[in-house]
């Protein structure tokens, strides 16, 4: 399966993320969501906050130009933040990517992050 599938099925095709990403841990876009421009500079800063959140709890989480607060990360795995009352970003790293997803618009937070770490979870385990 392509990357690009992963968004397109996996993420969008979910209708529970409305916008989404996959970067190498260098930055470099590896698929993304028509419209969404997650810079080399924002996913990296996302990437290493993954393993140390301080400057992202100063900073909040940037992708896409957007910028959300954070609200927590999850044992090196995972950054979650949130941008008003009905927006937000998961951000999950893998082996050798991180999938960014992006609920807005009255999607549930929820159900975002089970679709983004499902698919964290199946790269990891494909080697990923």
């Amino acid at each position: 399966m392509s990357w690009q599938t992963y968004i397109d099925q996996s993420l969008l095709g979910s209708g529970h993320v409305s916008k989404a990403a996959i970067h190498g841990h260098d930055g470099n876009p590896w698929a993304t969501s028509a419209g969404f421009n997650v810079t080399q500079e924002e996913a990296v800063a996302a990437f290493r906050g993954i393993a140390d959140p301080g400057p992202l709890t100063m900073s909040g989480i940037k992708l896409g130009g957007q910028k959300y607060m954070f609200l927590r990360n999850n044992d090196g795995r995972s950054v979650y933040g949130r941008k008003g009352g009905d927006a937000g970003c998961v951000v999950v790293k893998t082996g050798k990517a991180i999938v960014i997803g992006i609920y807005e618009g009255g999607l549930q937070a929820g159900a975002c992050a089970n679709v983004v770490e499902s698919l964290g979870d199946y790269l990891i385990n494909a080697g990923f």
